[in-house]
């Protein structure tokens, strides 16, 4: 082939090649290929011509990348959650359009006169646009605040004399539910750190604690678990299985898992607070079971006897033990495929539920590790050293 013939062909093939594909895509396909685009993209994405702009803005492609990241990052969720922006997420567009034109000031009689427009479709997507960067500007915050140590302390006494102790304790954006040594549960406001209730009915050490929007369901020293309407603090129901201590439970999607000082792991079933039933009892553990964890695809047990133990939660049925710490385990937080443990070995050990390995042993602790939770971006532990490591 000569030269002019591979001119001509160029010259043919060159308009083809330059085509805007997404312009000749219906808007629905265009639509979802863009979807796929992150922030830094899709604000390019916007330049490249008026039919890419309008795609994006008709499609609101920048609330679903906000809704997208909030339903995949729990930092995302925090922050959208704290600041009131979820009221803007996963509602209808003319939900939406409202809130917005409320946001902005305008009449509801201006509201409605708008709704349906292409007004209405540029001014959700200004809105969205604008909302990714403030929640962005958050989260660096909120990094360089766990990377440089920078937070606020506040102290809440507790005044449960003579007995002085708080063993567990959940929070959310408005309260903090506490369990003291005191045999009761105090729920804190976290607007003033004030005792708004205080939940009697324990006759022992309240050692274990979870609440939902419904239940507070609590473990102690006296062997029972109680059942708490987490509105009015009304006791709703006692259970009575373990022979000593109950130290940890969880609960999640109608059932509860407790273990206790006798050796044993209890697996309940919940059909309402007033009617929760004894599943199953696992025990193969020598030693207390100081913690428990579990979804829907594994139960884990850790114990004084060092070891760590994997449950099917189906069955119910032993899957394996994970051997390396080198005294009692204290704690454990279980999530996908990743356990994290503390120890009075003074370590944190990082574990593969799947194969059972220990993938990494964390040291810096100088007493026995008490406490500890993770997320996709750090570790966070809490050792009788008195230290707080990240």
């Amino acid at each position: 082939m000569c030269h002019d013939q591979h001119g001509q062909i160029d010259a043919y093939l060159k308009p083809i090649l330059q085509r805007d594909f997404i312009a000749f895509l219906p808007d629905r396909l265009a639509r979802y290929v863009l979807s796929f685009l992150d922030a830094r993209w899709l604000n390019s994405s916007e330049k490249v011509s008026r039919t890419w702009r309008r795609i994006i803005s008709h499609g609101k492609l920048w609330r679903r990348l906000i809704e997208r990241n909030v339903q995949t990052d729990p930092v995302w969720k925090g922050v959208v959650d704290k600041r009131g922006w979820r009221n803007f997420l996963f509602v209808s567009k003319e939900k939406a359009h409202t809130l917005i034109f409320q946001e902005l000031g305008y009449s509801p009689k201006v509201i409605e006169q708008l709704r349906n427009t292409v007004d209405s479709l540029e001014a959700q997507h200004h809105f969205y646009r604008n909302l990714y960067p403030k929640i962005n500007r958050d989260i660096e915050s909120l990094k360089s605040n766990w990377q440089n140590g920078r937070h606020v302390l506040s102290r809440i006494t507790c005044h449960s004399e003579p007995s002085r102790g708080v063993y567990c304790l959940q929070y959310d954006d408005d309260k903090i539910i506490s369990g003291l040594r005191d045999h009761t549960i105090k729920i804190w406001q976290r607007k003033d750190l004030q005792c708004s209730k205080t939940l009697r009915g324990h006759t022992g050490s309240v050692l274990c604690l979870q609440y939902d929007d419904r239940v507070i369901i609590s473990g102690s020293s006296d062997t029972t678990v109680r059942v708490w309407d987490v509105h009015t603090g009304e006791l709703l129901h006692t259970l009575m299985h373990h022979v000593e201590a109950v130290l940890h439970l969880r609960f999640q999607n109608g059932m509860m898992v407790t273990c206790s000082k006798d050796r044993s792991i209890a697996v309940w079933g919940m059909i309402s607070p007033r009617e929760i039933n004894v599943r199953r009892v696992l025990v193969a553990h020598r030693a207390a079971v100081n913690v428990v964890d579990f979804d829907s695809k594994y139960i884990v047990s850790a114990s004084g006897d060092r070891t760590i133990k994997v449950w099917s939660t189906d069955t119910c049925e032993f899957v394996r033990t994970m051997i390396g710490h080198r005294r009692g385990i204290a704690c454990l937080q279980y999530h996908d495929r990743l356990v994290v443990s503390g120890s009075s070995d003074n370590t944190i050990r990082l574990w593969d539920i799947e194969i059972g390995a220990c993938l990494r042993v964390l040291e810096g602790h100088e007493q026995l590790v008490r406490c500890i939770r993770f997320d996709s971006k750090r570790i966070v532990s809490g050792a009788y050293d008195g230290y707080a490591q990240v």
